[in-house]
């Protein structure tokens, strides 16, 4: 049914986009930050059930968001390649920069898709539009205030946030198509006050809206999928 492909791809977003900010839970830099990067995973968490259930429900044969979250491999996600990246410079590393930097180009490109979806003529995926943008109205505000504070702070927190900008520029393209000028409005604004320099727009990895991606999805899926794989049917 027209609509799915959209609504499945969003989905996916936010439900890798929570899985890997939920790898900073107990490890944030203060308190505050653990609990506001937790809620803001939990805010994906909850995008992408609302999205992926209504998605499964438009195909034939119907699928459940359990379904779609656990039970298909990687080369069947539509989510885009920046998700999927580690959070730091390597797989298994975690960098509050990288972090902040992944979440700002994100958050600013998922609160379009939602204010698109929330104007849209279909009522259901009107109203998951509705209530995503205002989270992520909060995620964007709060990735911004600590890129401005690190772009702008020291010359070491310059120079982390300026590498990982850079390091993660590339991948906002695939993630913006359609909603690029947009999306420049409201980051650039905000790359100004942090005293960053906008990378320039050379390579640009794309191919996760077709379902090829890169290692890192794999070994995510493999952590996320690993309990309902392993007690298929299972319920607590």
């Amino acid at each position: 049914m027209s609509g799915t492909p959209d609504l499945l791809a969003l989905g996916d977003d936010a439900l890798i986009a929570a899985q890997r900010l939920a790898e900073w839970v107990s490890r944030a830099p203060t308190l505050e930050e653990d609990v506001a990067l937790a809620n803001i995973a939990l805010d994906q968490l909850g995008a992408a059930r609302l999205l992926l259930t209504a998605a499964g429900e438009r195909m034939a044969p119907p699928r459940t968001e359990d379904e779609l979250a656990f039970l298909r491999d990687d080369h069947a996600f539509r989510n885009c390649l920046l998700v999927e990246l580690p959070l730091g410079p390597a797989r298994g590393d975690l960098d509050f920069g990288w972090t902040t930097a992944w979440l700002l180009l994100l958050s600013a490109a998922q609160l379009l898709r939602y204010t698109d979806l929330a104007a849209s003529g279909d009522e259901l995926a009107a109203a998951i539009g509705a209530k995503a943008v205002k989270e992520s109205t909060y995620h964007l505000d709060h990735a911004s205030q600590w890129v401005v504070r690190l772009g702008d702070g020291t010359p070491e927190s310059h120079r982390r946030m300026q590498d990982a900008l850079d390091a993660v520029w590339p991948y906002a393209h695939e993630l913006t198509e359609g909603v690029r000028e947009r999306w420049l409005a409201l980051v650039e604004p905000v790359l100004e006050a942090a005293t960053l320099t906008r990378p320039a727009d050379r390579w640009t990895p794309s191919g996760g809206r077709l379902g090829q991606h890169t290692e890192h999805l794999s070994y995510l899926l493999a952590e996320m999928q690993s309990l309902h794989r392993a007690h298929p049917g299972a319920s607590w």
